[in-house]
């Protein structure tokens, strides 16, 4: 999701399936070109849902697992997200604003740091398992060179 840049312009890191990071710069169109691109802009752009939602809660079964299925800019301060929830497989698609959907980000962020946190504690244990259960099988002249 983008990033407000300084004043004029948006940034925005999309990340490609090849693992490279490329940064997308959006400039405020009346900034640049005066209010004639205003007046000549036709479609408005949909108005956000409910404001004061936090994107990260189910609607349905208040699951706080809700994550983003797809996303594209529905206007200069609005996303069209759609939504899932994997407990109740509940799915909804609308349009939220620039300050929900970073809310929302910093959600996401929160809970990678945690899953990341989580699986590298756990690969740690096993590691720990494994290590005392090779030591035990050594002491216990169980290990021979058939095994390797």
């Amino acid at each position: 999701m983008p990033t407000s840049g300084p004043g004029d312009h948006q940034l925005k890191r999309i990340i490609l399936p090849s693992g490279k990071t490329i940064e997308v710069v959006y400039f405020d169109r009346a900034a640049v070109s005066g209010p004639q691109v205003e007046a000549s802009a036709a479609q408005p752009a949909p108005a956000p849902a409910d404001t004061e939602r936090e994107l990260h809660v189910c609607i349905n079964c208040t699951s706080t697992l809700v994550y983003p299925v797809q996303w594209e800019e529905a206007g200069p301060k609005s996303w069209h997200v759609t939504l899932r929830c994997p407990e109740c497989e509940w799915s909804k698609s609308d349009v939220f604003t620039q300050d929900q959907c970073d809310r929302f980000d910093d959600e996401l962020e929160a809970g990678t740091e945690q899953l990341s946190r989580d699986y590298k504690r756990m690969v740690t244990a096993n590691m720990s398992e494994e290590i005392d259960r090779f030591a035990g099988a050594l002491e216990a002249d169980a290990i021979l060179p058939s095994d390797f």
